[in-house]
């Protein structure tokens, strides 16, 4: 039996492609692993499918001076013994990587120990752990054909973003019967990440007696970010997270307000659903969602509302603008020929 050793987590965006792939690995043929944080997310989410789970230390990499950075140092070369021990247990035939902090010890120790490594890069220029983990990389596969400009010519090939094939396959009848909604008005689906958005949460929250005069609204706001006050209003499904319920509220939603992370904005992509982009500012992150964002607009799969300039305001005009050309943002999305990147993914790494 083949075996394969998964790694990727801070963030859903780290962890959901990794399930794609996995969905799709027959188990009679593949012994599947993964290795994550103590605390991610991706603990959460690969306990849910029954794959052994084994937790290493982790590091936060940062781009600024800070006495964490010595401290962390320390949990980083923890990690690489974690992950060495690990892997010389497993013996896994190959590592697949999809980014985040935990991964970078996990590949660093695959490399030692002549393991092939295939990463994979969502966004369009590489996060600080695919930087330090593609050098150590056999392969690394990406999302947006701008990343190529990032990489190392010779390992790197654009497939786009593995889809889950599961998000395709919703009930629109099945979604509206979860969210008890009825079919009389469009839904709107909202989703901040699975941390949740702050200035978005409250752009719907201030403008919701109005949105709810046209729309349904089903809003993803992240743990903890629950309006009580507002839990019995007609019209408005507050959720902290969903897992199977996702792919039927797709089927019945009409158009979709997001951050920028790649994996959901290439989902909503092949589901050819009309979205506004809110990315995440510079102030916050390093500014990947915001290229995001601009390629996205680029090519007519999308609106952006830059984080600064979100108001109400603003907001509920982005939000009628998008109404007012779903058919031209769909029709862009249907001319999208890209390959299937799940099904490209999954023969390399067939190959070893």
């Amino acid at each position: 039996m083949k075996k394969i050793v998964f790694t990727g987590g801070g963030t859903a965006g780290h962890v959901t492609p990794n399930l794609a792939l996995i969905k799709e690995l027959n188990n009679k043929e593949w012994d599947m692993h993964y290795i994550g944080s103590k605390k991610g997310i991706e603990k959460e989410l690969i306990e849910k499918i029954n794959i052994p789970y084994y937790s290493i230390s982790s590091g936060k990499l940062r781009r600024y001076l800070s006495v964490e950075n010595v401290k962390d140092i320390f949990k980083v070369l923890k990690g690489c013994l974690d992950a060495r021990s690990l892997l010389k247990k497993i013996k896994p035939d190959v590592v697949f990587s999809k980014g985040g902090f935990v991964s970078v010890p996990v590949v660093i120790a695959a490399s030692m120990l002549k393991i092939p490594v295939i990463i994979h890069e969502s966004d369009i220029t590489p996060g600080l752990a695919n930087k330090i983990a593609m050098r150590f990389a056999s392969k690394i596969f990406t999302s947006f054909e701008e990343t190529l400009n990032y990489l190392p010519k010779d390992k790197s090939t654009c497939f786009g973003s593995p889809i889950r094939k599961v998000i395709l396959t919703g009930s629109a009848a099945a979604g509206r019967h979860f969210l008890d909604f009825s079919s009389a008005k469009p839904i709107i689906t909202v989703m901040g990440g699975s941390l949740g958005a702050k200035k978005i949460n409250e752009a719907i929250r201030e403008n919701l007696e109005e949105l709810t005069k046209k729309y349904q609204i089903v809003h993803l706001c992240g743990k903890g970010n629950v309006a009580e006050s507002l839990t019995n209003n007609r019209g408005y499904k507050q959720l902290e997270y969903v897992h199977d319920e996702l792919a039927d509220i797709l089927a019945a939603t009409s158009m979709v307000i997001t951050r920028g992370g790649s994996n959901a904005i290439f989902e909503f992509l092949a589901l050819k659903l009309p979205m506004l982009i809110i990315p995440l500012s510079k102030q916050q992150s390093r500014g990947d969602q915001i290229l995001n964002a601009e390629s996205f607009s680029k090519k007519g799969y999308s609106l952006t509302l830059e984080e600064e300039d979100l108001t109400p305001q603003t907001f509920l005009a982005m939000v009628q603008e998008l109404d007012d050309k779903q058919d031209i943002l769909k029709k862009a999305m249907n001319e999208n020929t890209k390959q299937d990147a799940l099904t490209a993914i999954l023969q390399e790494i067939k190959k070893y």
